[in-house]
């Protein structure tokens, strides 16, 4: 087996060891200090070596390990290590490759010297603050002259070695950011705002190094970069180069695709996870909306914009370089978000392993701002469906809202508002996570005369849920009624029992008369879709009233005739026929070959109603009929008599027995 040694001290080194790593060679990954291995991260086929190694020791650790390659992925500015690591190599016959990093600086970017020393020299000149982003190991040449040690402010790495270095120098705590990158322009700005700089201080890091961001924040805040020039390199290769070469040299097995589909949180860099921040160090490209990239604050990465779960998908199978990729979505993939469909996608794929990181969701993150559990809150999402908002407000205490759209959050005020639901209060959360971020509190009326950000959510509360009938059989006074015929309260709940719908069904009514049944099923069916078919437009008028009055969105008025006026629906999981004009036969066929194992109800009243039920009945697998006679009380002076209603005959059918077709057979 092939043995590789690393010098990984940059992102890039790293990202090579995990491109490399389980694929048929023994890795050795050196870095100086022990915060770079917590950066490598552990993995169970590398080793690694930690602290600096002089020429000699170099020399030693070539001839004991027995390297048969050895990649030089230093810092440009760790010239000295460079030329260690390739004199080690060629005193001992070792192969050595040089991974090169790419400069960025333009003569236009600020003020150039050629080292620590020189930068010291050309401070001395100026006045006012000075921001060090060039880490701990030059603050000895800074902090030399006592007048520029009192302007400094030291960014270094956030560990004990850095820490103890800028005290020694002399650099109190109160002028120490001791953080790890990438910074973006954003936080670039943030620091030289807080030092009060008139300067910056940078070397050419390359994009890798956050270069460019640190150039742009010193243009928006007005202060002068100092950028110290990089020492003659040693000719290199680019990343791609070095690691093709490798797996070509030692035929390395093919690098399996890893995509973990990532939740960044809300916004913010206090809301991603820890085991995100490691997964955007790991990864070659990141995926996602333009805000998602944004937001994860990852310089130097290669970047695709898209959230399509097909064309991210495609992406991913056709991308040739990359081997590591984080498709990112906002605060947690298992939470209304695209990930479900980029599964589906991407699962099964040959040479692609898949995996969920979750995150922060925004219902999470919004309860904890409201200092609340939320193990109790219903969920609804109207950003690119449709759902029953005022049901499920009607039904539970606390309603978590995704709005969703330009509009979405005053769409959603305005269905509150006129949804005549008495004692709401509703809470809006803007812009989550962000420096932007605002909460308002009111009704549903005062907060609809308000502007709100399209990133928003909502909360809403209904002190009096649950207080209305969740049974089925709803008093037939609730209705609006007319002349039309309507399916009286006691049918209605046989009728619905025989019906035994989902929360998701896909149900028609086929002449739905008043609207009662349709009401009923879109109760019953929150997450479904009823569609109430009727030919007379009376009848379509109160069945669309009714569902008003119940501020049911999931009804749908279909104005014809049946089986004509049903060609174009969605394939039914239920229907109810309560009137078919004498089209019974073309309406049962129909709704077959929609879907053959459709549950259907036929409510009979006439005799001769009843003998074709009791025939077409025959030709189903399975049948049930129930005859249903209703006596209500009717007064008679001061006495009330029981009067008996017109029997109804409710027939249950499913599954047309086979061979069963044409004729005169449904």
């Amino acid at each position: 087996m092939s043995e590789i040694c690393v010098f990984a001290g940059t992102s890039e080194g790293r990202r090579l060891v995990w491109r490399l790593r389980g694929r048929g060679a023994r890795l050795t990954a050196c870095v100086a200090t022990e915060y770079g291995a917590e950066l490598l991260g552990t993995h169970a086929d590398v080793r690694v070596r930690v602290g600096r190694l002089d020429l000699e020791a170099m020399k030693s650790m070539l001839r004991e390990e027995r390297f048969d390659a050895v990649v030089d992925a230093t810092h440009p500015y760790a010239d000295r290590a460079t030329e260690n690591i390739a004199a080690a190599c060629g005193a001992e016959g070792v192969a050595y490759l040089r991974l090169e990093r790419s400069g960025s600086a333009d003569s236009s970017d600020g003020v150039f010297v050629q080292d620590a020393a020189g930068c010291a020299e050309y401070l001395k000149t100026t006045e006012g603050a000075v921001l060090l982003t060039t880490g701990s190991k030059d603050l000895a040449a800074f902090c030399a002259d006592g007048a520029l040690r009192g302007r400094l402010f030291a960014r270094v790495l956030p560990n004990a070695d850095s820490l103890k270095a800028c005290l020694e120098n002399g650099i109190p705590a109160d002028r120490i950011f001791a953080m790890q990158g990438p910074f973006d322009e954003d936080m670039n700005c943030a620091m030289l705002r807080a030092a009060g700089a008139k300067y910056i201080v940078t070397k050419d890091s390359g994009s890798a190094g956050g270069y460019a961001a640190k150039i742009r924040a010193a243009e928006k805040c007005g202060v002068c970069p100092v950028i110290i020039g990089r020492p003659p390199q040693r000719e290199g290769q680019p990343f791609e180069a070095v690691a093709a070469e490798l797996e070509t040299r030692f035929h390395l097995a093919p690098a399996p695709k890893r995509v973990t589909l990532a939740g960044i949180g809300a916004g913010n860099p206090e809301t991603q996870t820890a085991g995100l921040r490691q997964l955007l160090r790991e990864a070659d490209c990141l995926i996602g909306a333009r805000r998602m990239l944004d937001a994860a604050n990852a310089p130097g990465k290669r970047e695709y914009e898209a959230f399509d779960a097909r064309e991210i998908a495609a992406y991913v199978r056709d991308e040739k370089e990359c081997r590591n990729f984080a498709v990112l979505f906002s605060g947690d993939p298992g939470f209304y978000s695209g990930a479900k469909k980029l599964l589906g996608e991407l699962e099964g794929q040959p040479g692609i392993t898949v995996e969920v990181l979750p995150g922060i969701s925004s219902l999470a993150y919004f309860c904890a701002r409201l200092k609340r559990s939320w193990e109790n809150v219903r969920t609804v999402s109207l950003h690119g469906r449709e759902e029953d908002l005022e049901g499920a407000v009607r039904g539970s205490e606390q309603v978590f809202v995704l709005a969703g759209g330009a509009d979405g959050v005053k769409r959603a005020l305005r269905r509150l508002t006129e949804s005549g639901i008495c004692g709401l209060t509703v809470t809006v959360g803007e812009r989550l996570g962000y420096p932007q971020e605002r909460i308002v509190r009111g009704s549903a009326s005062e907060l609809e005369a308000l502007e709100f950000d399209p990133l928003s959510v909502l909360l809403v509360e209904n002190p009096n849920a649950g207080k209305t009938a969740v049974t089925q059989g709803l008093p037939d006074d609730l209705f609006e009624r007319t002349g039309v015929p309507m399916t009286k309260c006691e049918v209605r709940s046989v009728t619905l029992s025989k019906l035994a719908l989902n929360r998701d069904s896909i149900v028609y009514d086929v002449g739905s008369g008043s609207g009662s049944v349709s009401v009923e099923c879109a109760r019953l069916a929150d997450r479904g879709t009823v569609y109430a078919i009727d030919q007379n437009p009376e009848a379509a008028c109160l069945t669309e009233r009714n569902a008003e009055k119940f501020s049911l969105r999931n009804i749908r008025i279909i104005r014809g005739t049946a089986p004509e006026a049903l060609m174009d629906l969605p394939a039914p999981t239920h229907a109810f026929i309560c009137g078919s004009c004498g089209r019974l036969r073309g309406i049962l066929e129909c709704l077959l070959e929609k879907n053959p194992s459709v549950r259907i109800v036929v409510n009979a009243v006439t005799l001769e109603n009843l003998s074709e039920m009791a025939q077409i009945a025959s030709m189903f697998e399975w049948s049930d009929i129930a005859g249903i006679s209703v006596a209500k009380p009717r007064a008679v002076g001061s006495f009330h008599l029981m009067t008996a209603q017109n029997p109804v005959y409710v027939f249950a059918l499913q599954n047309r027995r086979k061979g069963e077709t044409g004729g005169r057979n449904p």
